[in-house]
Protein backbone atom coordinates (compact mmCIF):
# COMPACT_ATOMS: atom_id res chain seq x y z
CA UNK A 1 0.00 0.00 0.00
CA UNK A 2 2.73 2.37 0.46
CA UNK A 3 4.15 1.93 -2.89
CA UNK A 4 1.22 2.26 -4.21
CA UNK A 5 0.61 5.71 -2.28
CA UNK A 6 3.98 6.84 -3.77
CA UNK A 7 3.70 6.23 -7.04
CA UNK A 8 0.65 7.70 -7.02
CA UNK A 9 2.50 10.91 -5.71
CA UNK A 10 5.58 10.56 -8.03
CA UNK A 11 3.61 9.70 -11.46
CA UNK A 12 1.52 12.88 -12.12
CA UNK A 13 -2.08 12.14 -13.95
CA UNK A 14 -1.81 12.84 -17.85
CA UNK A 15 -4.01 16.09 -17.66
CA UNK A 16 -1.24 17.15 -15.37
CA UNK A 17 1.07 16.18 -17.75
CA UNK A 18 -0.43 17.82 -20.77
CA UNK A 19 -1.27 21.25 -18.88
CA UNK A 20 2.71 21.58 -18.49
CA UNK A 21 3.22 20.95 -21.42
CA UNK A 22 0.87 23.75 -22.97
CA UNK A 23 3.04 25.95 -20.53
CA UNK A 24 6.06 24.74 -21.82
CA UNK A 25 5.15 25.74 -25.64
CA UNK A 26 3.31 28.72 -24.46
CA UNK A 27 6.40 30.17 -23.12
CA UNK A 28 8.83 29.19 -25.57
CA UNK A 29 6.45 30.52 -28.10
CA UNK A 30 6.13 34.03 -26.12
CA UNK A 31 9.97 33.83 -26.34
CA UNK A 32 10.30 32.86 -29.76
CA UNK A 33 7.88 36.15 -30.34
CA UNK A 34 10.19 38.19 -27.96
CA UNK A 35 13.44 37.35 -30.48
CA UNK A 36 11.79 38.09 -33.72
CA UNK A 37 10.89 41.49 -32.78
CA UNK A 38 13.60 42.45 -31.08
CA UNK A 39 15.60 41.60 -34.16
CA UNK A 40 13.05 43.28 -36.19
CA UNK A 41 14.07 46.59 -34.42
CA UNK A 42 17.60 45.64 -35.13
CA UNK A 43 17.04 45.28 -38.90
CA UNK A 44 15.35 48.88 -38.56
CA UNK A 45 18.01 49.95 -37.60
CA UNK A 46 20.84 48.36 -39.33
CA UNK A 47 18.61 49.23 -42.81
CA UNK A 48 18.69 46.82 -46.26
CA UNK A 49 22.41 46.08 -46.56
CA UNK A 50 22.60 44.99 -43.20
CA UNK A 51 19.63 42.93 -43.38
CA UNK A 52 21.11 41.32 -46.28
CA UNK A 53 23.76 40.56 -44.33
CA UNK A 54 22.40 39.07 -41.40
CA UNK A 55 21.32 34.86 -41.34
CA UNK A 56 18.10 35.96 -39.29
CA UNK A 57 16.92 38.46 -41.62
CA UNK A 58 17.88 35.66 -44.59
CA UNK A 59 16.16 32.65 -42.76
CA UNK A 60 12.77 35.22 -41.98
CA UNK A 61 12.28 37.00 -45.04
CA UNK A 62 13.51 33.83 -47.55
CA UNK A 63 13.55 34.64 -51.04
CA UNK A 64 10.63 36.97 -51.45
CA UNK A 65 12.01 39.71 -48.87
CA UNK A 66 15.01 40.13 -51.04
CA UNK A 67 13.18 40.47 -53.79
CA UNK A 68 10.37 43.27 -52.27
CA UNK A 69 13.83 44.92 -50.77
CA UNK A 70 15.27 44.85 -54.37
CA UNK A 71 12.42 47.06 -55.74
CA UNK A 72 12.57 49.48 -52.84
CA UNK A 73 16.34 50.32 -53.31
CA UNK A 74 15.28 50.76 -57.39
CA UNK A 75 11.91 52.83 -56.71
CA UNK A 76 14.14 54.99 -54.02
CA UNK A 77 16.39 55.55 -56.85
CA UNK A 78 13.86 56.30 -59.39
CA UNK A 79 12.99 59.19 -56.97
CA UNK A 80 16.28 60.72 -55.98
CA UNK A 81 16.39 60.73 -60.24
CA UNK A 82 12.93 62.59 -60.54
CA UNK A 83 12.89 66.61 -60.77
CA UNK A 84 9.41 67.59 -59.25
CA UNK A 85 7.49 70.40 -60.15
CA UNK A 86 8.89 72.48 -57.45
CA UNK A 87 12.50 72.32 -58.65
CA UNK A 88 11.72 72.30 -62.19
CA UNK A 89 9.94 75.55 -62.16
CA UNK A 90 12.97 77.09 -59.74
CA UNK A 91 15.24 75.93 -62.48
CA UNK A 92 13.51 77.95 -65.23
CA UNK A 93 12.86 80.71 -63.19
CA UNK A 94 16.58 80.96 -62.31
CA UNK A 95 17.95 80.00 -66.24
CA UNK A 96 15.52 82.92 -67.77
CA UNK A 97 16.14 86.01 -68.11
CA UNK A 98 13.70 88.34 -70.38
CA UNK A 99 15.96 91.38 -70.42
CA UNK A 100 19.58 89.61 -71.10
CA UNK A 101 21.50 90.68 -68.38
CA UNK A 102 22.43 87.66 -67.33
CA UNK A 103 23.54 86.75 -70.74
CA UNK A 104 26.09 89.46 -71.35
CA UNK A 105 27.38 89.60 -68.04
CA UNK A 106 28.15 86.08 -69.43
CA UNK A 107 29.70 86.80 -72.38
CA UNK A 108 31.49 90.05 -70.95
CA UNK A 109 32.99 87.10 -68.79
CA UNK A 110 33.78 84.87 -71.60
CA UNK A 111 35.59 87.70 -73.67
CA UNK A 112 37.43 89.18 -71.21
CA UNK A 113 35.83 92.38 -71.45
CA UNK A 114 34.54 95.34 -68.87
CA UNK A 115 30.55 95.65 -68.61
CA UNK A 116 28.85 98.97 -69.99
CA UNK A 117 26.88 99.99 -67.47
CA UNK A 118 25.29 102.07 -69.33
CA UNK A 119 24.02 99.31 -71.78
CA UNK A 120 22.72 97.70 -68.18
CA UNK A 121 20.91 100.42 -67.48
CA UNK A 122 19.27 101.26 -70.47
CA UNK A 123 19.05 97.62 -72.38
CA UNK A 124 14.88 98.39 -72.02
CA UNK A 125 14.88 101.47 -73.56
CA UNK A 126 13.48 102.02 -77.04
CA UNK A 127 16.48 103.54 -78.23
CA UNK A 128 19.55 103.02 -77.52
CA UNK A 129 22.39 105.61 -78.11
CA UNK A 130 26.07 104.67 -76.79
CA UNK A 131 28.24 107.22 -78.85
CA UNK A 132 32.34 107.24 -77.92
CA UNK A 133 31.89 104.16 -75.43
CA UNK A 134 34.73 102.71 -76.89
CA UNK A 135 33.38 99.54 -76.84
CA UNK A 136 36.03 97.93 -79.78
CA UNK A 137 34.97 94.32 -81.16
CA UNK A 138 35.30 92.29 -78.02
CA UNK A 139 32.83 94.83 -76.49
CA UNK A 140 30.82 95.14 -79.63
CA UNK A 141 30.32 91.23 -79.58
CA UNK A 142 29.54 91.12 -76.12
CA UNK A 143 26.64 93.70 -76.56
CA UNK A 144 25.57 92.08 -80.00
CA UNK A 145 24.80 88.44 -77.69
CA UNK A 146 21.59 90.03 -75.32
CA UNK A 147 20.29 91.92 -78.65
CA UNK A 148 19.66 89.08 -80.15
CA UNK A 149 16.80 88.17 -78.24
CA UNK A 150 15.91 92.16 -77.04
CA UNK A 151 12.32 93.22 -77.59
CA UNK A 152 12.76 96.83 -76.83
CA UNK A 153 15.67 98.36 -78.33
CA UNK A 154 14.12 99.66 -81.68
CA UNK A 155 16.62 102.22 -82.16
CA UNK A 156 20.62 101.21 -81.89
CA UNK A 157 23.14 103.75 -82.21
CA UNK A 158 27.18 102.57 -81.69
CA UNK A 159 28.61 105.58 -83.40
CA UNK A 160 32.21 106.07 -82.96
CA UNK A 161 33.11 102.75 -80.86
CA UNK A 162 35.97 101.77 -83.40
CA UNK A 163 34.01 98.11 -83.62
CA UNK A 164 36.12 97.44 -87.13
CA UNK A 165 34.91 94.55 -89.24
CA UNK A 166 34.85 91.94 -86.15
CA UNK A 167 32.54 94.15 -84.18
CA UNK A 168 30.02 95.12 -87.50
CA UNK A 169 30.22 90.70 -88.25
CA UNK A 170 28.74 90.70 -84.80
CA UNK A 171 26.32 93.36 -85.44
CA UNK A 172 25.47 91.42 -88.50
CA UNK A 173 24.38 88.36 -87.62
CA UNK A 174 22.74 90.08 -84.59
CA UNK A 175 20.50 92.17 -86.82
CA UNK A 176 19.57 88.99 -88.77
CA UNK A 177 17.70 86.93 -86.00
CA UNK A 178 16.58 90.56 -84.65
CA UNK A 179 13.34 91.68 -85.85
CA UNK A 180 12.60 94.49 -83.55
CA UNK A 181 15.27 96.89 -84.45
CA UNK A 182 14.65 99.33 -87.35
CA UNK A 183 17.49 102.03 -87.52
CA UNK A 184 20.91 101.35 -87.06
CA UNK A 185 23.58 104.25 -86.85
CA UNK A 186 27.27 102.58 -87.04
CA UNK A 187 28.95 105.34 -88.61
CA UNK A 188 32.87 106.13 -87.99
CA UNK A 189 33.18 102.74 -86.95
CA UNK A 190 36.25 101.60 -89.63
CA UNK A 191 34.35 98.81 -90.60
CA UNK A 192 35.98 97.94 -93.80
CA UNK A 193 35.51 95.58 -96.58
CA UNK A 194 34.82 93.03 -94.44
CA UNK A 195 32.47 94.88 -92.33
CA UNK A 196 30.67 96.27 -95.84
CA UNK A 197 30.46 92.22 -96.96
CA UNK A 198 29.09 91.41 -93.25
CA UNK A 199 26.53 94.50 -93.75
CA UNK A 200 25.33 93.26 -96.89
CA UNK A 201 24.93 89.84 -96.28
CA UNK A 202 22.35 90.43 -93.75
CA UNK A 203 20.48 92.91 -95.78
CA UNK A 204 19.89 90.23 -97.65
CA UNK A 205 17.99 88.40 -94.79
CA UNK A 206 16.74 91.28 -92.60
CA UNK A 207 13.12 92.67 -93.31
CA UNK A 208 12.62 95.23 -90.52
CA UNK A 209 15.93 97.34 -90.75
CA UNK A 210 14.47 100.88 -91.94
CA UNK A 211 17.45 103.50 -91.83
CA UNK A 212 21.31 102.24 -91.73
CA UNK A 213 24.14 104.54 -91.22
CA UNK A 214 27.50 103.41 -92.61
CA UNK A 215 29.56 106.45 -92.91
CA UNK A 216 33.09 107.20 -92.68
CA UNK A 217 34.07 103.28 -92.66
CA UNK A 218 36.66 103.64 -95.09
CA UNK A 219 34.85 101.73 -97.90
CA UNK A 220 36.25 101.40 -100.77
CA UNK A 221 34.86 100.33 -104.48
CA UNK A 222 34.68 96.35 -103.18
CA UNK A 223 32.40 97.22 -100.56
CA UNK A 224 30.12 99.25 -103.20
CA UNK A 225 29.92 95.65 -104.75
CA UNK A 226 28.71 93.88 -101.98
CA UNK A 227 26.56 96.85 -101.11
CA UNK A 228 25.08 96.78 -104.61
CA UNK A 229 24.25 93.16 -104.86
CA UNK A 230 22.19 93.79 -101.49
CA UNK A 231 19.94 96.73 -102.90
CA UNK A 232 18.71 94.86 -105.85
CA UNK A 233 17.60 91.73 -102.69
CA UNK A 234 16.50 94.03 -99.97
CA UNK A 235 12.93 95.93 -100.61
CA UNK A 236 12.29 97.52 -96.63
CA UNK A 237 15.70 99.45 -96.62
CA UNK A 238 14.31 103.40 -96.70
CA UNK A 239 17.58 105.61 -95.75
CA UNK A 240 21.05 104.05 -96.86
CA UNK A 241 23.56 106.64 -95.63
CA UNK A 242 27.11 105.99 -97.24
CA UNK A 243 29.09 109.56 -96.71
CA UNK A 244 32.78 110.15 -95.82
CA UNK A 245 34.08 106.67 -97.82
CA UNK A 246 36.92 106.22 -100.32
CA UNK A 247 34.20 104.93 -103.22
CA UNK A 248 35.34 105.85 -106.69
CA UNK A 249 33.90 105.22 -110.32
CA UNK A 250 33.67 101.47 -109.61
CA UNK A 251 32.00 102.27 -107.20
CA UNK A 252 29.69 104.39 -109.28
CA UNK A 253 29.16 101.86 -111.57
CA UNK A 254 27.66 99.04 -109.34
CA UNK A 255 25.45 101.25 -107.63
CA UNK A 256 24.15 102.90 -110.09
CA UNK A 257 23.66 99.63 -111.62
CA UNK A 258 22.01 99.06 -108.49
CA UNK A 259 19.67 102.04 -108.19
CA UNK A 260 17.94 101.80 -112.07
CA UNK A 261 16.29 98.59 -110.09
CA UNK A 262 16.32 99.20 -106.18
CA UNK A 263 12.59 99.12 -105.24
CA UNK A 264 12.96 100.46 -101.70
CA UNK A 265 15.14 103.60 -101.03
CA UNK A 266 13.97 106.34 -100.62
CA UNK A 267 17.27 108.38 -99.10
CA UNK A 268 20.84 108.09 -100.44
CA UNK A 269 24.18 109.99 -99.41
CA UNK A 270 27.09 109.64 -101.11
CA UNK A 271 28.27 112.55 -99.86
CA UNK A 272 32.64 113.13 -99.56
CA UNK A 273 33.65 110.12 -101.61
CA UNK A 274 35.62 109.93 -104.99
CA UNK A 275 33.03 109.04 -107.70
CA UNK A 276 34.26 110.94 -110.85
CA UNK A 277 34.55 110.49 -114.14
CA UNK A 278 32.78 107.41 -116.04
CA UNK A 279 31.30 105.92 -112.53
CA UNK A 280 29.54 109.93 -111.89
CA UNK A 281 28.10 108.74 -115.54
CA UNK A 282 26.88 105.24 -114.95
CA UNK A 283 25.23 106.75 -111.18
CA UNK A 284 23.68 109.53 -113.07
CA UNK A 285 21.73 107.09 -115.29
CA UNK A 286 21.16 104.75 -111.96
CA UNK A 287 19.52 107.49 -111.00
CA UNK A 288 17.18 108.49 -114.14
CA UNK A 289 15.39 105.14 -114.00
CA UNK A 290 14.86 105.00 -110.25
CA UNK A 291 11.14 105.88 -109.58
CA UNK A 292 11.16 105.73 -105.75
CA UNK A 293 14.09 107.92 -104.46
CA UNK A 294 12.82 111.67 -103.11
CA UNK A 295 16.05 112.59 -101.67
CA UNK A 296 19.95 112.11 -102.85
CA UNK A 297 23.08 114.00 -101.23
CA UNK A 298 25.77 113.45 -104.36
CA UNK A 299 27.83 117.08 -102.74
CA UNK A 300 31.58 117.01 -102.94
CA UNK A 301 32.33 114.04 -105.41
CA UNK A 302 34.39 115.44 -108.43
CA UNK A 303 31.39 115.13 -110.71
CA UNK A 304 33.07 117.35 -113.22
CA UNK A 305 31.44 118.39 -116.72
CA UNK A 306 30.61 114.50 -117.88
CA UNK A 307 29.02 114.46 -114.81
CA UNK A 308 27.05 117.36 -114.11
CA UNK A 309 25.87 116.37 -117.91
CA UNK A 310 24.38 113.28 -116.81
CA UNK A 311 22.76 114.28 -113.80
CA UNK A 312 21.26 117.09 -115.59
CA UNK A 313 19.36 114.33 -117.94
CA UNK A 314 19.00 112.25 -115.59
CA UNK A 315 16.77 115.23 -113.97
CA UNK A 316 14.70 115.26 -117.07
CA UNK A 317 13.02 112.11 -116.99
CA UNK A 318 13.20 111.85 -113.30
CA UNK A 319 9.59 112.90 -111.89
CA UNK A 320 9.92 111.59 -108.26
CA UNK A 321 13.09 113.23 -107.11
CA UNK A 322 12.28 116.05 -104.19
CA UNK A 323 15.89 116.90 -103.12
CA UNK A 324 19.37 116.52 -104.46
CA UNK A 325 22.56 118.10 -103.09
CA UNK A 326 25.29 118.57 -105.84
CA UNK A 327 27.54 120.97 -103.96
CA UNK A 328 30.42 120.89 -105.79
CA UNK A 329 32.36 124.23 -104.67
CA UNK A 330 34.43 125.41 -107.84
CA UNK A 331 32.30 123.34 -110.74
CA UNK A 332 28.62 124.48 -109.82
CA UNK A 333 29.00 127.13 -112.56
CA UNK A 334 29.30 124.12 -114.75
CA UNK A 335 26.21 122.57 -113.13
CA UNK A 336 23.91 125.51 -113.52
CA UNK A 337 25.01 125.81 -117.48
CA UNK A 338 24.58 121.62 -117.84
CA UNK A 339 20.92 121.59 -116.52
CA UNK A 340 19.67 125.04 -117.79
CA UNK A 341 16.65 123.42 -119.36
CA UNK A 342 16.08 121.99 -116.08
CA UNK A 343 12.70 123.19 -114.46
CA UNK A 344 12.93 123.15 -110.39
CA UNK A 345 9.14 122.77 -110.82
CA UNK A 346 7.44 119.96 -112.76
CA UNK A 347 4.13 118.82 -112.81
CA UNK A 348 3.23 114.95 -113.86
CA UNK A 349 0.09 113.30 -113.53
CA UNK A 350 -1.67 116.15 -111.57
CA UNK A 351 0.75 116.33 -108.58
CA UNK A 352 3.51 119.35 -107.99
CA UNK A 353 7.30 118.14 -107.30
CA UNK A 354 9.77 120.33 -105.93
CA UNK A 355 13.85 119.86 -105.93
CA UNK A 356 15.56 121.56 -104.69
CA UNK A 357 19.28 121.90 -105.70
CA UNK A 358 22.15 122.98 -103.85
CA UNK A 359 24.82 124.44 -105.39
CA UNK A 360 26.54 126.97 -103.24
CA UNK A 361 29.91 126.75 -102.25
CA UNK A 362 31.42 126.84 -98.85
Amino acid sequence: MVDGKKLAVEVPLPSVLEDDDAETERSERLQLGEQRSSQTEVDDVRGPKDQRSSPDSNVRDGGEGQGEEEEEEEHVTSDEDYDTDLELGGEEKEGYDLTGRTCYLKACEKLQVVPASYFLQNMGNSELSMVHHGLGPQGTKALAVPLVTNTSILRLNLRDNWIEGMGGAAIAEMLKENCYITEVDLSDNNLGDSGAAAMAGMLKENGTLVSLNLSGNHFTDRSAEHLGSALLTNTKLQHLDLSYNTLGERAGQCLGDSLSESLGLRSLSLAWNCIRGRGAELLANGLEGNVFLRKVDLSFNGFGKEGAIAVGRALKENCVLEELNVRLGGTQSRMLGAMGSFSPYRKTQNQLWKCWISLTSQ
